[in-house]
């Protein structure tokens, strides 16, 4: 039995139309406040990147541009309970 897909999300209202022009500073600010607050939270860096409209690589930049270590790839290892 195949697993569900997983929903596609939405661009949020503050970021439609911005990717694809030239961005003010203040645009700027907010995507990297709001990647690197997002990103720390938990969310992937492709959830960051539907919410905002952007790719994935944008993201990335963003993160690094904003001083944020990203974790690494896959999920998160289980605990190995001791016996």
């Amino acid at each position: 039995m195949p697993y569900p897909g997983r929903p596609v999300l939405n661009v949020l209202p503050e970021f439609v139309g911005t990717a694809s022009t030239r961005q003010t500073p203040e645009q700027r600010e907010r995507l990297l406040t709001f990647c690197a607050g997002q990103y720390r939270a938990g969310r992937s860096i492709h959830e960051l990147a539907e919410l905002t409209g952007r790719t994935q690589s944008a993201v990335r930049r963003a993160l690094d541009q904003a001083g944020v270590p990203r974790r690494g790839r896959g999920a998160a290892r289980v605990p190995s309970s001791s016996r």
